[in-house]
């Protein structure tokens, strides 16, 4: 079938997107064959002065003809417009549909998936192969199939009239798309070609930027902006290369496709000297031609983007080919103990599992600090309880209920969580506290903010909470940004709370400060604590000791200590250290 489910996926449409395409081809079928039908008016009219000339016939009734012209144009008018309207102006509603569901589709997958992505090749994607895409819905698709349908329309048409200047006017149709066709791998390496150089400047940009305080501390700029011509140099040289290759098969198509009308010529005079057919049909023929071709200047010259756009294609397939982290809408936990038994992962394959075998409950009403040298698993542990990540092993449940099995927006609802590096965006004090609960009222986010210790530095912003904060919190210190994040959470209410090395970077002062809003976060609910410092993890109910992905300790800090195993000489090189001094 020309269009249906294989249809949407080789162009990356939707359901919707792909009616515009159809009603697109049928207004451009429509307009070819109107247009067609003004060179057939044309003919008629000059037959009949032809007539007049060499027969001595009456002149022609004007009125028909001019009503024929005036009704003509008006219904090419229309013809035009319909066109115009669904290969353009709808077809911008498929570019909003494509980048909103590529959102939904992304904030639905697993982070497994991101882990072997870079912001840079996403980014192209919504944004650059999007755009490409764009240009082939709407220039490419209604002209190409409904130069095709009317082509083939007119073709039969002119056979059954004449099938010798038929042959002779159309044969360069099918041997031109061929050869396009013929030469789409060469399109499509070098267009992979193209896009890979273009991905690897988006990373050296993007790394750049990110990193220009690293890069002028330790005196690297010239080296950085070195590797950042390079890669310019390369990415012009590799689509000069796309664009050269490309140029030179839809130019020698176009030469070919030309050439009907010079067989066009000759094939009409030779039939004219034999008395075959008479000037004002060869006449025709020539009107006709230039018609057929009309539909196809365009394509041809479009038709080795819709190649090229493969590409593109792939990229977004590749996306919404990846399973989402689906699960039950319905979670009806017994209470909120997180049990891990038996539980093995690994980022990448089973052959380097960071966890293994891991068994521990956090219970409910309780505080578990989840301790270990660097690489230990501490952080995966709390990523596999919220479903960030599905474990490949054993059993992992919160009240009971598999989280593996429920889905992981439901599932977030149970969780706030609070980490050493706080995200935050380019948007108001407020506007950022307001995101741990869509719809608060601002009295309910001044509380939790309240609550979270916030009111003392934010009263001393210029605006207070209507205070723009800069990109990623640019205008606050650590402590202040953390204290923003616990106030989300505050805000959210979750029953379970995830603290990943909530206090590590910061300073005694603000350390204290902190500590106290958490203290108010923490009343009641299933805690999950990663910590190094002695301090916090003295306080919990329960410490979980790992290495290596194991559980190799478990109890009360107190029954840890007095073990005198990892748990204990892990106190004792930390309280050396903090007797360590310069001097």
């Amino acid at each position: 079938m020309l269009f249906g489910e294989k249809f949407r996926k080789k162009y990356a449409l939707s359901e919707a997107g792909e009616a515009n395409v159809k009603r697109g081809t049928f207004w451009t079928v429509f307009t070819n064959l109107i247009v067609m039908a003004g060179v057939g008016l044309l003919f008629l009219l000059m037959q009949g002065y032809m007539a007049t000339l060499t027969e001595g016939a009456p002149l022609p009734q004007a009125l028909p003809y001019v009503a024929g012209v005036i009704g003509f144009f008006a219904l090419s008018f229309f013809a035009h417009y319909q066109q115009y309207h669904y290969t353009y102006s709808v077809v911008y509603d498929e570019v909003g549909h494509a980048r909103t569901s590529l959102a939904e589709w992304l904030r639905k997958l697993p982070l497994s998936f991101f882990a072997h992505r870079d912001l840079a090749e996403l980014t192209e994607t919504m944004m650059s192969d999007v755009d490409r895409l764009e240009h082939v819905w709407s220039h490419v698709l209604g002209y190409l199939y409904g130069g095709y349908i009317s082509t083939a329309i007119i073709a039969a048409m002119v056979l059954v009239y004449d099938w010798r200047l038929a042959l002779a006017c159309l044969w360069g149709v099918p041997v031109a798309f061929a050869l396009l066709f013929g030469s789409r791998t060469v399109f499509s390496a070098y267009a992979k070609r193209a896009k890979a150089a273009g991905l690897e400047l988006a990373d050296d940009i993007q790394e750049t930027l990110e990193t220009m305080r690293e890069i002028r501390a330790t005196n690297q700029e010239e080296r950085f902006l070195a590797n950042v011509s390079e890669s310019i140099d390369n990415c012009e040289q590799r689509m000069i290369q796309a664009e050269l290759r490309t140029g030179i098969f839809v130019n020698a198509a176009s030469v070919i496709m030309r050439l009907g009308l010079a067989t066009t010529v000759l094939v009409g005079a030779r039939l004219i000297l034999e008395g075959s057919i008479d000037f004002m049909t060869l006449f025709m023929f020539l009107l006709m031609v230039t018609r057929v071709y009309a539909p196809f200047d365009q394509s041809l010259a479009l038709i080795a983007e819709v190649f090229i756009s493969d590409v593109s294609v792939q990229r977004l397939n590749e996306i919404f080919d990846t399973p989402v982290a689906a699960g039950s809408e319905s979670f009806a936990p017994n209470g909120y103990d997180i049990e891990f038994r038996d539980v093995g992962f690994g980022y990448d394959t089973d052959e380097s599992k960071v966890l293994q075998g891991v068994t521990f409950t956090a219970r409910e009403g309780e505080v578990t600090a989840l301790v270990g040298p660097s690489g230990s698993g501490k952080s995966t542990c709390a990523r596999l309880a919220a479903r960030l990540w599905d474990h490949s092993e054993g059993s992992l449940t919160l009240g009971g209920i598999e989280v593996n099995d429920v889905d992981p927006e439901v599932l977030m609802g149970a969780y706030s969580m609070v980490f050493q590096d706080v995200t935050l965006f380019d948007d108001t004090v407020m506007e950022n506290i307001r995101l741990g609960r869509h719809g608060a009222t601002d009295e309910e986010v001044l509380a939790a903010a309240t609550a979270a210790n916030c009111d003392e530095f934010v009263n001393a912003l210029p605006q207070g909470y209507a205070t723009p904060i800069g990109e990623n919190g640019a205008r606050l210190s650590g402590g202040e940004r953390q204290r923003i994040s616990i106030a989300r959470a505050l805000l959210k209410d979750a029953p379970v709370i995830l603290l990943d090395e909530a206090t590590a970077s910061l300073d005694v002062e603000n350390e204290t400060k902190v500590q106290d809003a958490l203290g108010r976060l923490l009343a009641n609910k299933t805690v999950v604590v990663i910590a190094h410092r002695m301090r916090t993890v003295m306080g919990a109910n329960k410490v979980v000791v790992l290495s290596d992905g194991r559980v190799v300790e478990q109890g009360t800090p107190a029954e840890l200590l007095a073990a005198d195993g990892t748990f204990a000489r892990m106190a004792r090189l930390q309280g050396k250290s903090a007797s360590w001094s310069l001097t």
